[in-house]
C-alpha cells in the first residue's frame, strides 16, 4: 500500500456560533497553531433545506439553541455568501484552504461561484441526486462525500453518479459514523478497507471523517489507507452548540495533525538490513563470542 502524505480538514462547520471574528480567530489557529491543511465552514439555504414544520419547531435541545425555533437558530449561525467570500480571502492571508460543505442546490450553487478547491456534501444530503449532478456538471473542483447513515446501495447510486457524469476521479468519498460524538464501538474502521476494496480504483481516494473523541484511532485508519481527514473543531469544546461535545480543541488538532505525519514517516521498509543508526549500537552492543 502506498501511504501518501495524509491530508487534514479542520471542521469549523458552526461552530463559529454565528460570529466572523471568532471564525477568523478559528482560521487562523487551524493554521497557524495547528497546521492543518483545510478549514471548513457550512452553508444552508434554510428555507429550502427544511420544510415548514422543521423551520418553526422548537430546537431539539433548547439549551443550544440560538432561536426561538430551529428555522431561527440556523438563521443565525448562517453567513451569507458575501461573507464567506471574505473568510476565503482570509484563509488565502493564513496560506490554508477554504472550503465549505453544502446542504442544498441553492447553497452548492453559491459556494461553487467562490471556486474553492473542494466542496464537500455531507452525510445528510448525499441523496440529493439533483444537487450532486449540478455539482457534477457545473463546478470543476474536487468533490468529497461522507457516507455516514447510507445504505451500500445509496453508496453504489453516488459513485455510479459520478462515473456516469465523468467526475469519479474527482470524487473522495468519506467512511463516516453519524453520531455526536460517536463511541469506539460505533466508529467500525474496518469500513475504510471495506471502501478501498469496493471503490478505491473507481474514485480520487477513501478520507475518514471522524466524531469519536481523542486522536488514537485516526492513525489506525491512516495505516488502513485512509488518506483525507476531517475532525471537527472548536476553541472550547463548553462553548454553546450541539457539536462542540465532538469536536477538537487546537492542541487535540495540532497533535493529530502531527502524529499523522509521524505516521508517515514512520511506514517505511528499512533502507539495508542495518541501518546507519545502528552500526554504532551494534559495534557497541552486539554480542561477540568469545
Amino acid at each position: 500500500m502506498e501511504y501518501k502524505t495524509p491530508y487534514v480538514i479542520a471542521e469549523i462547520g458552526c461552530n463559529h456560533m454565528g460570529d466572523m471574528e471568532i471564525a477568523k480567530k478559528m482560521i487562523k489557529t487551524a493554521a497557524s497553531f495547528c497546521e492543518v491543511d483545510a478549514v471548513k465552514f457550512q452553508k444552508r439555504c434554510n428555507r429550502e433545506l427544511l420544510t415548514p414544520e422543521q423551520y418553526n419547531a422548537p430546537h431539539p435541545n433548547p439549551e443550544n439553541s440560538y432561536g426561538k425555533t430551529y428555522g431561527e437558530h440556523r438563521e443565525f449561525l448562517e453567513f451569507s455568501k458575501e461573507q464567506h467570500r471574505e473568510l476565503q480571502e482570509y484563509c488565502k492571508q493564513w496560506n490554508i484552504e477554504y472550503s465549505t460543505s453544502v446542504w442544498d442546490l441553492t447553497s452548492a450553487k453559491e459556494i461553487a461561484d467562490l471556486h474553492p478547491c473542494f466542496i464537500k456534501i455531507p452525510s445528510a444530503c448525499n441523496n440529493n441526486i439533483e444537487m450532486l449532478t449540478w455539482l457534477c456538471e457545473n463546478y470543476e473542483g474536487e468533490i468529497q462525500i461522507s457516507f455516514g447513515m447510507t445504505t451500500r446501495e445509496e453508496e453504489k447510486k453516488v459513485v455510479d453518479l459520478f462515473e456516469k457524469e465523468g467526475r469519479a476521479k474527482d470524487l473522495i468519498i468519506y467512511s463516516c459514523t453519524s453520531g455526536y460524538p460517536v463511541p469506539m464501538k460505533d466508529v467500525c474502521l474496518l469500513e475504510i478497507t471495506r471502501l478501498i476494496e469496493t471503490y478505491g480504483n473507481r474514485v480520487k481516494q477513501i478520507g475518514f471523517s471522524g466524531h469519536h473523541n481523542g486522536i488514537g484511532i485516526d492513525v489506525a485508519a491512516y495505516t488502513l489507507g485512509a488518506q483525507v481527514f476531517e475532525r471537527h473543531f472548536t476553541l472550547d469544546r463548553t462553548w454553546k452548540g450541539t457539536d462542540h461535545a465532538a469536536s477538537l480543541e487546537p492542541d487535540g488538532m495540532r497533535r493529530l495533525k502531527r502524529n499523522l505525519m509521524q505516521t508517515r514517516e514512520a511506514l517505511t521498509y528499512k533502507s539495508e538490513e542495518i541501518l546507519p543508526i545502528e552500526k554504532v549500537q551494534r559495534e557497541k552492543l552486539k554480542y561477540r563470542k568469545q
